[in-house]
């Protein structure tokens, strides 16, 4: 609690003991001087009441009239000259300044709260980079570390800037980040991004961005604008209170003034403390706090709640979007894949065992600096003795001829096993085959293909389980390999062989095709995804591994490249809007009702008391379960 905070509450205490004090008082002890009762329970009302008046003044003289400080100090110094009036009770006009600062209190403590829970999420922004300077580590500004600077980190601290390991080795917690609680573990050569934190051991890193276009500055501007870009209920409920507190102060003077003129006119008593009391009541009942406060506190931590998760949304309109999201369209390589080439499969012959077919390709192509060549060496997993190859010869398009420990190898395609009179058995697995002969005796086959994600399967399933009625993968890869991933997923569509621009025309058509109501999302990570992500309805892009140009034109940032976390972002949204319409209906539903009854002489002020405060703490209450995420 702030000390603000502590002070209000302190007043709070304060002038509830007096009022409680002054009412019991006059239950044994007949304070008959008008003015003594008078100035006795103004101490009360000036203690809790005093910074209310104040700000209403201020308003006046401002030229900002009709807010709920306005009305208060109306409400409340109505309630009391009718009360010096009809020499009546003065505990109405300060148990409406009190509870309505009660329920100012809770509202600034639960936004508090909000922004404590954004506020662990800005930690990540580190103070300071370590750099060696004449055999010494001298501690900088991250401002001033060009890209290319060597950086040391000790266990405790903060990454400062994204960049690659060149000395050491440890674990990070990327929790922040990503919301994983699992540590990750680097070594030499590993990526690295701003924000995580060093646990175990000192590494050197080389920097690869500067400050300013790291991950961690990056995340930081997305959650710090996010509240610019409001979403359309939260510019309704603006519009709504603008015009909304004028007509209920004329509706009130209306109610002040119409029915004691008729009565009047009409010979009947005009009962002006009545209908001025039932007008009081009105500008009570009429404050739109609850709306004005938790809507936007809503979507606060709807957003607060998901960048915990590590799903960054760049503002609540991009939150009200998703949440209508029926369509998703995702790219395959990097996003449902790991885009990386691995050895997925293997097939040995003639006798052969699988760790004899890995060794020979291996060695045959250890001299390649091919993609396919480093995965099949990846999957020996041993070092290179480059004593056991000799006479390496490649063959373009074909693949790699040499001796292994004095034997004869073939490595590569369909192609090179036909020039070399070698009798093998085509594969017909879908990815990349590398065929392999030793001394012209096919030994086998092995498959090397860009692996699905380990959640990408579980990802598809759990957006229909959201309600998403399609799910489209696009790629730029062979049909054979598009539709072996796109039957693993369980996608209803899948397009390939697509250039960028093809992938913008599969979106803009189904676009056409979906309902009114309907929104579509798109999943990508690499920069020829970029012109997609802006099209799309909703553009969500993969945060870790993905292009800067990507996540730029994205509206939502997943920041694990996890893509389970696409239904996660789809729960929160949905979540937060259910919070938001809930909010509205039950906020405006109390309030008209109340509105009636205190029109009509039924409700009195602690009935517009409840209809105000009660109402206020209520939806603010509802609004904080938005935060609660983790189990979505």
């Amino acid at each position: 609690m702030s000390r603000k905070q502590k002070n209000v509450l302190i007043r709070i205490i304060v002038s509830a003991v007096l009022l409680i004090g002054l009412l019991i008082t006059e239950r044994f002890v007949d304070i008959s001087n008008a003015y003594l009762r008078l100035a006795l329970y103004l101490i009360p009302y000036l203690i809790i009441g005093y910074d209310i008046l104040k700000k209403a003044f201020k308003g006046i003289i401002h030229g900002q009239v009709f807010d709920e400080n306005f009305l208060m100090a109306v409400a409340s110094v109505g309630a009391i000259a009718i009360a010096v009036y009809e020499n009546g009770s003065y505990s109405e006009a300060c148990a409406v300044i009190l509870f309505y600062q009660i329920g100012e209190l809770f509202q600034s403590y639960a936004v508090g709260k909000s922004r404590r829970n954004i506020a662990q999420l800005m930690d990540i922004r580190p103070d300071y980079a370590n750099i060696e300077k004449d055999g010494e580590i001298v501690q900088v500004s991250p401002d001033e570390v060009s890209v290319g600077s060597v950086i040391v980190v000790c266990p405790g601290e903060k990454i400062p800037i994204d960049g690659v390991v060149i000395d050491g080795n440890t674990t990070l917690d990327t929790a922040a980040l990503t919301g994983e609680s699992v540590p990750r573990s680097v070594k030499v050569g590993d990526d690295v991004i701003s924000g995580c934190i060093n646990l175990s051991g000192t590494v050197r890193i080389r920097t690869v961005k500067e400050f300013g276009e790291s991950t961690v500055s990056k995340i930081l501007n997305l959650v710090e604008n996010s509240s610019s870009k409001k979403s359309k209920s939260e510019q309704f409920i603006s519009k709504f209170a603008r015009y909304y507190t004028p007509v209920v102060c004329g509706g009130a003077l209306a109610l002040a003034l119409i029915p004691p003129i008729v009565r009047l006119i009409s010979g009947a008593g005009a009962m002006w403390g009545d209908w001025i009391y039932r007008a009081l009541t009105f500008l009570v009942i009429s404050c739109p706090c609850a709306l004005v406060i938790s809507i936007p506190l809503s979507f606060f931590a709807g957003i607060g709640g998901a960048s915990k998760e590590g799903v960054l949304v760049k503002g609540s309109n991009y939150l009200e979007t998703l949440s209508k999201t029926k369509i998703v369209v995702f790219d395959k390589t990097g996003t449902m894949t790991k885009g990386v080439f691995e050895v997925v499969d293997t097939e040995p012959a003639n006798g052969f065992t699988k760790d004899e077919l890995i060794e020979y390709a291996a060695l045959g192509e250890s001299y390649s600096s091919h993609p396919i060549s480093k995965s099949l060496k990846n999957a020996y997993g041993k070092d290179i003795d480059a004593s056991l190859v000799k006479n390496v010869k490649e063959i373009s398009g074909k693949g790699v001829l040499a001796d292994v420990r004095g034997n004869s190898v073939a490595v590569g395609n369909a192609k090179l096993m036909t020039a070399q009179s070698v009798e093998f058995t085509p594969c017909e697995k879908s990815g990349t085959v590398v065929y392999v002969a030793v001394n012209s005796k096919y030994a086998g086959c092995i498959v090397i293909a860009d692996s699905l994600k380990p959640t990408s399967v579980q990802a598809v399933k759990a957006l229909r389980n959201c309600g998403v009625r399609k799910a489209v993968m696009l790629t730029g890869d062979s049909k054979k390999v598009a539709d072996a991933v796109a039957k693993q997923l369980g996608t209803d569509e899948v397009y390939s062989e697509l250039l960028p621009e093809n992938k913008v025309e599969q979106v803009e058509r189904l676009l056409g095709e979906k309902g009114e109501n309907e929104k579509l999302a798109f999943v990508g990570d690499g920069i020829n995804d970029a012109p997609v992500l802006s099209r799309a309805d909703i553009g969500i892009a993969m945060g870790a591994l993905g292009s800067d140009a990507a996540i730029e034109a994205a509206d939502v940032v997943l920041m694990d490249d996890d893509p389970l976390k696409i239904s996660k972002a789809l729960k929160i949204s949905r979540k937060c809007i259910r919070i938001v319409y809930e909010n509205i209906g039950f906020a405006l539903g109390i309030k008209a009702l109340c509105l009636i009854l205190g029109a009509l002489g039924i409700a009195n002020m602690w009935m517009a008391i409840f209809a105000d405060v009660g109402v206020m703490v209520i939806a603010v209450l509802n609004a904080i379960r938005a935060l609660s995420v983790k189990n979505l």
